[in-house]
């Protein structure tokens, strides 16, 4: 597995901003990098850089100490607005810096700034869409899912593994987080069962399992980072960018025989204008008579 420095990053050819956003202070960049780090040959490189939080560690010395210099830009009465620059520091980086490499298309896609649109997802239409999107899925876009699940890669930052292939998983940071902020705390739990390929495939059987995520990530977040009960909130991303998925659903009420609740339901998402499912999803929209 390839590993980055600053060496590595200095060899970055830019070629284009895919995506600009304000509210998470990130700027996501294509470009190319050597694919072992030395040889001539390069491939397509998408390199997120997000300012990282502030934190309260050293707020007694951030205004006195750690400022290196202002600019004015305006005052009236009372109020008075300035541009500031941070001392240098090992202990408070200033970004946060992800990167895909090689990344391929839908790596490309996914991070490029897109308009989007709410889509209704009946039974029917997972059936026809949604289901041979998932299935057409080659082995190497969930890779590095498999290398976290059978132990090749971040070992060290499991939080806690249940073994079981069938009702097991693992709970870890997600690569969103900065690992050191804690009021951004991100963390992501994976499935052992490789048969939990969406949110329709959950049903009463794994009722156990999602309760169990439930108390391990709160049990977790308390004995790590001292959150109360209530501090987290717990959630899915669908359509998810891989799909082995898992969240906390009122799936009790589920029979005991035939379709689960889940798969009965109708699921309303927003898609961006880059995902595969898209354009045969938003076309599919005109049959249900919503609008």
């Amino acid at each position: 597995m390839p590993t980055y420095d600053i060496v590595s990053l200095r060899q970055f050819r830019f070629e284009r901003v895919l995506n600009e956003d304000p509210l998470t202070h990130a700027l996501t960049l294509l470009g190319t990098l050597p694919v072992d780090g030395t040889s001539d040959a390069r491939a397509p490189a998408v390199v997120r850089i997000e300012k990282t939080a502030l934190t309260s560690d050293n707020a007694e010395q951030l205004v006195s100490q750690h400022l290196k210099d202002t600019k004015l830009l305006d005052n009236t009465d009372i109020y008075t607005w300035l541009l500031g620059w941070l001392n240098p520091s090992n202990e408070r980086p200033d970004v946060k810096i992800n990167i895909v490499h090689p990344a391929t298309e839908v790596h490309i896609r996914k991070y490029s700034r897109q308009e989007v649109a709410i889509v209704h997802e009946t039974p029917q239409l997972f059936q026809r869409i949604v289901k041979p999107y998932i299935a057409a899925f080659p082995p190497s876009r969930t890779q590095w899912v498999e290398n976290i699940l059978n132990g090749v890669s971040e070992v060290e930052k499991v939080l806690f593994r249940d073994p079981s292939p069938e009702h097991g998983y693992l709970i870890l940071p997600d690569m969103k987080w900065d690992l050191a902020t804690v009021s951004s705390l991100y963390l992501v739990a994976i499935a052992f069962n490789r048969n939990i390929r969406s949110l329709r495939d959950l049903n009463k059987s794994h009722l156990g399992m999602l309760k169990s995520i439930r108390r391990e990530a709160a049990r977790v977040a308390k004995e790590r980072w001292g959150l109360g009960h209530g501090s987290l909130r717990m959630f899915i991303h669908y359509q998810p960018s891989y799909y082995i998925a898992l969240t906390s659903t009122q799936i009790e009420c589920d029979p005991d025989e035939g379709p689960s609740i889940l798969e009965r339901m109708t699921f309303t998402y927003a898609l961006g204008e880059q995902h595969g499912l898209y354009a045969p999803m938003k076309a599919a929209q005109d049959e249900l008579g919503f609008y």
